[in-house]
């Protein structure tokens, strides 16, 4: 879906969420989204739909589609659902190839270019990108389904935390030590590692924007 209008739309929406142009518990017009995006109603119905069925967005007969407003005790849950799942997931992780830690060196690289730039949307963009690389080496896709629909859900919350630059640097260097410990394979020690790097955010993430 990614390359069509639908899936187009719907990752400008999230860039939107991300960037705090909508705010959880906002109404989304869908005229206004339209419009916004230079596309027809058609690609932004359907995108909301898809959006819908990440939990993104909630849709409510007679009201609309509105930006999903989670609780803290909700983004709390998500935070156990988080470390039980990747955990799972990293446990099989296999010992990767040259080509695919050279992959998350170079997605690291773009990381930190956005840190630098503090291009919040795009640092939250790539750094999904490189804990999905890895997710996905260990063959559980339907877990790793589940691990990535938490993460769209609380995406733009998890984008609050990185307009602090120490917070920001300090991803990137968690990266590259997770790095590290995946070429030696050190699973146990990939975990512990993860596990900080989600207790980095867990704490900006309770701060629920207001809508």
């Amino acid at each position: 879906m990614a390359g069509t209008s639908v899936g187009r739309a719907a990752d400008q929406i999230r860039r939107m969420m991300r960037n705090q142009e909508l705010l959880p518990g906002q109404p989304l017009r869908q005229e206004a989204l339209a419009e916004q995006l230079g596309v027809s109603r058609v690609p932004v119905r359907e995108a909301l739909k898809s959006l819908e069925a990440e939990g993104v967005v909630r849709h409510r007969p007679n009201v609309g589609y509105t930006v999903t407003r989670l609780s803290a005790d909700e983004l709390q849950q998500s935070y156990l659902m988080r470390a039980a799942l990747e955990s799972t997931v990293l446990r099989r992780v296999p010992q990767l190839t040259d080509a695919q830690l050279f992959e998350l060196h170079e997605l690291n690289e773009r990381i930190e270019t956005a840190s630098e730039a503090a291009d919040v949307s795009r640092m939250t963009e790539l750094s999904h990108d490189f804990h999905f690389a890895v997710f996905r080496t260990s063959g559980l896709d339907l877990i790793v389904d589940e691990i990535e629909r938490i993460w769209r859900m609380t995406e733009p919350y998890r984008a609050v935390h990185l307009y602090d630059q120490a917070v920001r640097r300090k991803l990137v260097r968690e990266h590259r030590m997770l790095i590290d410990a995946l070429r030696n394979g050190e699973l146990a020690a990939a975990i512990s590692i993860l596990d900080s790097h989600r207790h980095s955010a867990s704490g900006a993430e309770v701060v629920v924007p207001a809508g």
